[in-house]
């Protein structure tokens, strides 16, 4: 019990009177409820001693409900969901993260009471985790060994049948080098679940004593010419298994009389899907994808930590290619819409007798709609994907046709409104809640990036465009300028993507959370439906093979009750940590800098520089081409480099810097200055932007990855109230004179960039 209170203490890590008071609560409460110790009770007792905490950064006592459950969840050992995914077979040779954890622990405390020195620590840790990994390596060259045996007697059996080949044992012989692959499979999952478990209790390590221990640990290890960290994260060896298997199965192909063999045609892979399930588990352990991975993120579609069982099928046919098409399509078209009128905002102002600096609110006024569109879809992709985009079709082609008609209606007020149609029709929850839940696992990254790279087309291609439309003439009265064009344009594109949407999508089926949960039961999947609720007191039966109390974790949750979904806006705000918080105010303060660039960039360059609608369209649209480039960059070869929240850091930096560079104080503002800074600016956010989601899709929890109020669902939010906010400030700003206008707008942005940089220092050790 006393190691209970312990971690309970250390976990609302508060200061020494406060934890002296709450262990004197707790005591009283064990005496109260305690008979002999028994795992029967350790959830109630958890339960019911979290209710005499405080939130220690609300200093209100949270419901019970709500935050009995939250604790209960964050406090179930990733141990336990680790071991799940383990083989039974192979138990005594996966790493022993259960062991590890508590010898962290006990160096903890042994360096506490002063009978263990931090060198030692070192010293014995690093020789622990020789001794698991040499461990984990004898096994893997031992099964190694075996296929390439298999594989060998395998071969010696297709010589044998060359000469007169018989049509039953070639099919013998191709479902033989199969149920090998099947095995092969087995062996990768077997080193990504051992790689996880070490990068984990490495972070663990780090995170308990903060030290970099795990950069000195694998420099020293990596390179070596004894290593065996090499056949773990690189999985060396295991390209001659495969290489055998996909040449052995190409050749029992039937191939029509040709004479080629695979190595003649390395453009033409095997198409077989043992081979498929392999070259995917490949990508999963290979650094090919870091710069998937790392665009995945920035979209904050996450992907499993833990690999799926080997014996799961895998579905070839769980989702619509085209209807995966439709939904890139649908979110390049909005953001080509969001942005196509920034260059002729302020003229479309002008010519309807407002003040040019009016142009922040009719941008604006599409980010005010989304606010409340993105919860909306949000709930309704739950029931439907198909649905929710016909309706943000339609409203999207009426709100293009009302903005383009205020100009012959002589009417801001339709301006406006149009505009906010087009916000209402904002479906990028839809379309991020597709890709997240009906996108196959092995495809999910390449989507994720066609969904940041459709993002950022769109956002150059919208004032590239509107630089096009540079003419003018009229039709029956209604006039095509180009003020009115970027909405006929919208407007049409809008009603073609209708129509193709309606004859080519299909409607994927609802069992989501399937794709997100372990496998259950029919008795447990049945209760599941019918919407029975796991109780928070469990009989000792069911859960006899618990782990202990000591092995809970509070950065780790559950894999059942705890992962459920938030649903509501009251639990997901609960689940926010401090570093949560951190990462979406750092993502609001990189929005809300964006917006004021691009939307107030028209007015600026016209004011001081007497640009054309050409060349401001030119400018944007330059900035919008660097996203994907500066993606690469930091994707391929930045992330590797330096942390995460190095990066992190060292953007909001030149965030800062780009915004100081971008005030008008002591010498003639010039065309230099605002490009150079503009540029620094934007692609400092971008870079930003990208470590930020990649940040936060690690340090929130699991439960705000699923349902309504998801974590895309609260970036989402997050940044399109800084542009609501931004755009406000424009308009705000305009009546203080156009001369005014720069330095005023910039100053909310240096104060939240530097409030920003005080938060990420404030969280920087938990940013992992």
């Amino acid at each position: 019990m006393e190691r209970e209170k312990r971690a309970i203490c250390t976990e609302i890590n508060k200061p020494k009177t406060e934890l002296r008071f709450r262990q004197t609560q707790l005591d009283l409460l064990l005496i109260l409820l305690l008979p002999p110790p028994s795992k029967l009770l350790h959830n109630s007792i958890i339960a019911a001693c979290i209710l005499f905490f405080f939130d220690p950064f609300s200093g209100k006592p949270p419901s019970y409900r709500s935050i009995a459950i939250m604790h209960i969840a964050e406090m179930v050992a990733f141990g336990k969901r680790l071991k799940e995914r383990q083989l039974e077979e192979w138990q005594g040779y996966y790493i022993n993260y259960k062991q590890m954890k508590k010898r962290v622990k006990q160096y903890a405390q042994q360096i506490e009471l002063g009978t263990l020195d931090r060198r030692h620590v070192l010293k014995d840790f690093s020789r622990m985790l020789d001794n698991q990994i040499e461990k984990i390596v004898l096994f893997l060259l031992e099964q190694q060994g075996v296929l390439a045996s298999r594989i060998a007697k395998l071969g010696e059996e297709q010589d044998a049948v060359q000469p007169e080949p018989e049509l039953q044992k070639i099919a013998k012989l191709r479902e033989d080098y199969r149920a090998v692959g099947q095995d092969l499979l087995k062996l990768f999952s077997f080193v990504e679940i051992n790689a996880i478990g070490l990068r984990k209790i490495l972070k663990k390590f780090d995170k308990r004593f903060g030290y970099r221990f795990t950069d000195y640990y694998v420099k020293t290890r990596a390179n070596h010419p004894y290593s065996q960290l090499q056949q773990v994260f690189k999985h060396v060896g295991f390209g001659a298994v495969v290489g055998a298997l996909s040449r052995n199965l190409h050749d029992l192909q039937d191939r029509h009389g040709s004479y080629l063999s695979i190595y003649d045609q390395p453009t033409l892979p095997l198409q077989d899907p043992v081979i498929d399930s392999i070259r995917a588990a490949v990508d999963r352990l290979t650094n090919s994808t870091n710069f998937l991975n790392f665009l995945g993120q920035h979209a904050l579609i996450m992907q499993e930590e833990l690999p799926a069982h080997t014996d799961e099928p895998i579905d070839d046919q769980k989702y619509h290619f085209m209807s995966l098409i439709l939904n890139l399509a649908n979110t390049f078209l909005y953001m080509v819409n969001t942005y196509i009128i920034v260059p002729t905002a302020d003229d479309y102002s002008e010519s309807l007798g407002a003040a040019p600096t009016v142009c922040g609110i009719v941008i604006g006024a599409m980010a005010v709609a989304q606010v409340f569109s993105s919860v909306y879809f949000s709930a309704w992709s739950n029931k439907s994907y198909f649905r929710p985009l016909i309706f943000s079709s339609i409203t999207l082609f009426l709100g293009n046709a009302l903005y383009a008609l205020a100009y012959d209606l002589n009417s801001i007020w339709i301006l406006l409104l149009g505009r906010l149609c087009c916000g209402l029709g904002s479906a990028r929850a839809v379309n991020r809640r597709y890709i997240s839940d009906c996108v196959p696992l092995k495809i999910r990254l390449q989507a994720s990036a066609g969904f940041v790279s459709a993002s950022a087309l769109g956002m150059a291609c919208g004032p590239a465009l509107a630089g096009l439309l540079q003419i003018n003439f009229k039709i029956y009265k209604i006039t095509f300028n180009q003020d009115t064009l970027p909405g006929w344009v919208m407007a049409a594109g809008w009603l073609m993507y209708l129509i193709w949407l309606s004859f080519s999508f299909k409607e994927p089926s609802h069992d989501i959370e399937e794709n997100h949960k372990p496998r259950k039961s029919n008795a447990e999947s049945s209760a599941l439906e019918k919407g029975q609720k796991q109780p928070l007191l469990v009989s000792s039966e069911n859960k006899a093979d618990e782990e202990a109390p000591e092995d809970c974790d509070g950065s780790e949750e559950a894999p059942q009750e705890s992962r459920k979904p938030a649903n509501s806006i009251g639990s997901a705000y609960r689940l926010l940590t401090p570093s949560v918080k951190v990462q979406l105010l750092i993502y609001f303060m990189l929005k809300y800098a964006m917006e004021i660039l691009l939307s107030e960039s028209s007015v600026i360059t016209t004011y001081y520089f007497s640009w054309s609608t050409s060349t401001v369209a030119i400018f944007l649209a330059c900035l919008g081409l660097t996203v994907l480039p500066v993606n690469i960059v930091v994707g391929n070869y930045i992330s590797n480099m330096f942390e995460d929240r190095q990066i992190l850091l060292a953007s909001e930096i030149m965030v800062f810097i780009g915004i100081i560079c971008s005030f008008n104080l002591f010498f003639p503002y010039s065309e230099p200055q605002y490009i150079c800074s503009g540029l620094l600016m934007f692609v400092s956010a971008e870079v930003l932007e990208g470590v930020n989601l990649s940040l936060l899709s690690r340090v929130m929890s699991s439960r705000l990855s699923r349902g309504t109020y998801n974590g895309g669902l609260l970036s989402t939010e997050a940044g399109t109230i800084a542009r609501v906010i931004a755009d406000a400030t424009i308009t705000l700003a305009g009546y203080v004179g156009v001369s005014r206008l720069l330095n005023i707008t910039l100053l909310p942005s240096l104060f939240i960039c530097i409030a920003s940089i005080l938060a990420t220092f404030y969280t920087y050790n938990s940013l992992y």
